[in-house]
């Protein structure tokens, strides 16, 4: 099944680390999104971490708006948080109401550790470091959902019990703004890096950025598991 593209910087990022990425999108709990045998309890387990992690992802896209160099740059930044904010969180919150958690409880909850590490991490990746080093190291997120949401949309049928979160990164509004990223994020690492990026000393340490961010999301999926 071709995957959707999402820019030679992704890709480039995502083929330095080829385990960790199949780790990641072809993880247990991706599985059984995919077929319906995940536990319910793991999923609303982990939909109650995500929103939590929705706010601090939300936060952190904020923060490229302060780091960009362009006016492109912001406003793909900005109309992320908008997209974050307005449109990807209600899924969680339609979700979870259905089972009686409000909008409250969810913005409450706890964090979980592997809530923490990876929030935590791309903040600071995003605060230590420059534009770059705050996209590397939230590209994993952005671009690893929009393959799954579309890897399951084409092998899922539509009466899977998690239908509605894989129509939620596989339409085409999802899918359109993870090419618009992407485009943006290959135009940022030219401007900064040129051409030739990869040769660069600077590349191998966004390499080690997003390696780690998609580390963090393989133990997200292991911290939804454990809800069970």
């Amino acid at each position: 099944m071709n995957m959707p593209d999402y820019g030679r910087a992704f890709s480039t990022l995502r083929d330095g680390c080829p385990d960790e990425w199949a780790a990641y999108t072809h993880h247990p709990f991706v599985m059984g999104l995919g077929d319906g045998s995940l536990p319910r309890t793991a999923f609303l387990h982990y939909l109650v971490q995500d929103y939590v992690f929705l706010v601090h992802f939300a936060r952190a896209w904020s923060l490229g708006v302060v780091k960009a160099e362009t006016l492109d740059e912001m406003k793909v930044c900005a109309s992320t948080v908008d997209a974050l904010v307005n449109h990807e969180m209600a899924m969680h919150i339609k979700t979870c109401a259905a089972v009686g958690i409000d909008e409250e409880t969810l913005f409450m909850a706890k964090e979980e550790v592997a809530n923490l590490a990876y929030t935590r991490y791309v903040m600071d990746a995003g605060l230590q470091g420059d534009f770059l080093d705050l996209i590397a190291a939230l590209a994993p997120c952005c671009f690893g959902y929009g393959e799954i949401g579309h890897r399951l949309a084409g092998t899922s049928t539509s009466t899977t019990a998690y239908a509605d979160w894989i129509a939620t990164y596989s339409d085409g509004e999802y899918q359109q703004a993870m090419t618009s990223v992407g485009q943006m994020f290959d135009v940022a690492v030219i401007r900064r890096l040129g051409p030739d990026f990869k040769s660069t000393p600077r590349w191998a340490h966004l390499q080690t950025r997003f390696t780690t961010a998609t580390k963090l999301e393989v133990g997200f999926w292991e911290m939804g598991l454990r809800g069970a």
